[in-house]
């Protein structure tokens, strides 16, 4: 990674098409720039006391996080919920006892006395209701197989953050040893509970991973150490700053608590991107010759332009999540949106205060130069164009020659080999986030996992009909006699009658969220009865959110398509590159979903990464990690074309300036890949399911992006259409002049009239 500093901190190489300017030379700082620049020294003042208050106001967030999330709000399967909750508590159980009752029976009278002592000291319980025990109802579904285990079901009332400090409260009492038995503390509330704790503890020994080995990677990428901590601090103050804006939020609505991980995730990972644009172009400039002052103002109206674009881009990938009505998905809106726009504003105001002070110091502290005793001088000087020939800038302009030559066989190979790796996709099977999310160690895992094996059914996982409106006896009975008459249908217990309402429990065959109860779920609904019905249970939720995901998918995918088709054209002024930059992103993201499949679905590497193959994806997962990891991906798209329309702005040479955007960005960008998929495996280290996924497959979906689409796809891609690449009809090139931001200087008027017409001259004569 070397490369990025030694390539991008020397002079620009004379490229033809005129000499180059003196850096230093008529370069005046704009408006933004006197802005930002000047009191720098309280600039920083004012973002130290904002961060102070970020951090007092953003205290205590996770405790106000939630850990679901994943049902629409809107859907029957949720208004059935409430609706049972509120009527009869008693049928939505969220907390379980397994009593373990050795070697004896669980009909032993000593261990049924002892059991009957725990479900009553648990029916006293303020905040608890609805007990119930295989020991006072005798339902076979709530006693092992093997006679040895046996249940106790319970629901804790109120809402998430109540429920949590209730079963607190509860549960050392009631775990371990009583007498002739052995007490586990499982079920909803409990799983929940455990994920909040675990993904609290993983993400601070993610932060502990990923800041020491993300600041060795930016000393190697810049070698000075003052340099490598600047995108630091940035990620730092993005970090804060949406935490107080997370704790904000949730005076208002519900935020998940795997938010705060893509906060972590995004707010070092795109800190560092910008801030490595931005510093880098700013000890550009110095090396060529400009003073601090200029160089700030060269660096902002360049590096500085694309940084905004970037953090657009990646913002309205994030935004779309705000279509869908799962709090989930949403959370993750919120707190991308934040984070990008603070990032990006710490790059964009207090990055460059940071660097007028800083001046040539910038290259303070090269820790690097142990490695280069021996060379004559030191990249961070101003060499010339002949001596950076043999440094990395070069070799990856090489490379873009040499995929450019071979242009239609890389786009091809590159194109079916992306395709294949994203084939496993085709067998993806969604389901609901469940207790497997947690290590297998976990009590409400092992409470559950005992379930599933030695319990008949599946105790918890039924449906529940809800019948409103009043009805007789015989009614009632007819209605039951459909339901159990269903294929998937293995036992229905009721009615339980309150008023003008009623509840069935429907156990259905097979597992709780197999394909069979999702059917049932349908012939439910359908089934006819003289009042109104509604239907839940884990099933019907997992039916339902698949319903509002499809319903709004299309919506959510167009508007990232038609706001970043039209961003990219207001940076490139083409009609073709904003629709390669939105295909090849999508390709770009084939490997990402296939390895989630062949990897969290069906379990291969399930050992060696420590999780718990349920054998389905959680619905939400594919559209979080699409919009992550395209936002991302055009985060390099956009840091790449801008130096490519830059180039081809200044020489009209379309080969040639993919080959120099390349050499100039590519060492770049891979570094800010790597780094970001550093802070993603610490991520993808947690020990709940979800979070890994989303660590290591946007980890790798950036990886790929940046090494092979960026390097070799992208360049064959444009050297295959040429400069029609370039193209727009006259409306819309009339409108990206007036409108359009381009990375670069912009041209005196007699220069714009020029290009112009040289450019009109191109494309009449081919």
């Amino acid at each position: 990674m070397s490369e990025v500093n030694s390539a991008d901190d020397g002079e620009r190489p004379d490229r033809g098409g005129g000499p180059e300017k003196d850096p230093g030379d008529g370069v005046r700082p704009g408006g933004w720039t006197r802005f930002v620049t000047a009191r720098p020294r309280l600039s920083l003042l004012v973002a130290l006391l904002l961060t102070a208050l970020a951090v007092v106001a953003g205290s205590g967030v996770a405790d106000r996080l939630g850990s679901g999330g994943w049902e629409d709000p809107a859907a029957q399967s949720t208004y059935a919920t409430k609706a049972l909750e509120r009527e009869f508590p008693g049928s939505q159980p969220n907390l379980l006892l397994l009593v373990d009752s050795g070697r004896r029976s669980v009909d032993d009278p000593s261990v049924a006395a002892e059991a009957k002592r725990l479900a009553a000291r648990l029916a006293a319980e303020p905040g608890v209701t609805g007990v119930g025990s295989y020991w006072q109802s005798g339902a076979p579904t709530l006693r092992a197989k093997d006679g040895h285990e046996a249940l106790v079901a319970a629901r804790i009332t109120g809402d998430e953050k109540t429920a949590s400090e209730t079963l607190d409260r509860m549960a050392p009492t009631y775990r371990g040893a009583h007498g002739a038995v052995q007490v586990k503390v499982g079920g909803p509330v409990a799983v929940r509970h455990e994920m909040q704790t675990t993904i609290r503890e993983d993400l601070t020994r993610a932060e502990l991973i990923a800041l020491p080995v993300t600041l060795v990677l930016l000393v190697m990428v810049f070698g000075s150490a003052v340099a490598a901590l600047l995108p630091l601090g940035v990620g730092i103050v993005a970090i804060l700053g949406t935490n107080a804006v997370l704790r904000g939020i949730t005076e208002f609505t519900d935020v998940s608590v795997f938010a705060m991980n893509l906060t972590t995730a995004l707010g070092l990972g795109l800190a560092i991107d910008y801030a490595l644009f931005i510093v880098r172009r700013f000890r550009e400039e110095l090396a060529a010759g400009a003073e601090p002052p200029a160089a700030i103002a060269a660096t902002l109206r360049t590096a500085g332009r694309t940084v905004l674009f970037s953090a657009l881009t990646v913002a309205v990938s994030l935004a779309a999540m705000l279509l869908f009505p799962q709090y989930f998905l949403r959370s993750f809106a919120y707190a991308g949106i934040a984070v990008v726009l603070l990032a990006a504003g710490a790059a964009l105001i207090l990055l460059p205060a940071a660097l007028v002070l800083l001046g040539h110091r910038v290259n303070s502290l090269d820790l690097r130069r142990v490695f280069r005793r021996g060379r004559s001088r030191e990249t961070t000087g101003a060499g010339t164009a002949g001596e950076r020939t043999a440094d990395g800038g070069a070799a990856w302009g090489r490379m873009a020659s040499l995929v450019m030559r071979r242009a239609p066989l890389f786009a091809v190979t590159t194109t079916v080999g992306l395709v294949v790796l994203g084939l496993p996709f085709l067998g993806v099977k969604f389901g609901t986030a469940d207790d497997r999310q947690l290590p297998s160690s976990a009590e409400a895992h092992v409470v559950q996992q005992h379930i599933r094996e030695g319990f008949p059914g599946s105790p918890g996982g039924g449906l529940e009909v809800l019948a409103e409106g009043g009805a007789t006896e015989t009614q009632y009975t007819a209605y039951k006699e459909r339901i159990a008459a269903l294929p998937e249908v293995r036992r229905v217990d009721g009615p339980l009658v309150k008023g003008d309402a009623a509840y069935f429990a429907v156990q259905p065959k097979g597992e709780a969220v197999d394909e069979g109860a999702q059917r049932l779920v349908g012939e439910l609904r359908a089934t006819h009865a003289p009042f109104a019905t509604s239907v839940t249970g884990t099933a019907a939720v997992l039916v339902d959110s698949k319903h509002a995901i499809a319903d709004q998918l299309p919506w959510a995918a167009g508007f990232i398509a038609v706001v970043t088709l039209f961003l990219v054209f207001l940076l490139t002024g083409s009609v073709l590159i904003p629709v390669q930059a939105v295909l090849l992103n999508a390709l770009s993201l084939t490997a990402m979903f296939g390895a989630v499949v062949w990897v969290f679905q069906d379990g291969h590497l399930s050992g060696l990464l420590g999780f718990t193959s349920s054998g389905s994806i959680e619905t939400t997962l594919p559209v979080l990690m699409f919009c992550v990891a395209f936002g991302l991906s055009m985060d390099y798209g956009v840091f790449l074309l801008s130096r490519i329309k830059e180039e081809y702005d200044r020489t009209g040479d379309h080969r040639d300036a993919v080959r120099f955007g390349l050499q100039r960005t590519g060492g770049l960008i891979t570094a800010a890949a790597v780094i970001l998929a550093v802070v993603m495996v610490a991520i993808g280290t947690s020990r709940v399911t979800n979070t890994k996924m989303l660590g290591l497959g946007i980890a790798l979906a950036v990886l790929m992006d940046a090494m092979i689409v960026r390097s070799l796809l992208v360049p064959a891609v444009m050297r295959l259409t040429g400069r029609a690449t370039w193209w727009a009809p006259a409306p819309l090139r009339r409108f990206h002049e007036r409108f359009g931001l381009s990375e670069g200087e912009p041209p005196a008027a007699a220069e714009r009239k020029e290009a112009d017409q040289e450019r009109d001259k191109v494309a009449t004569h081919g």
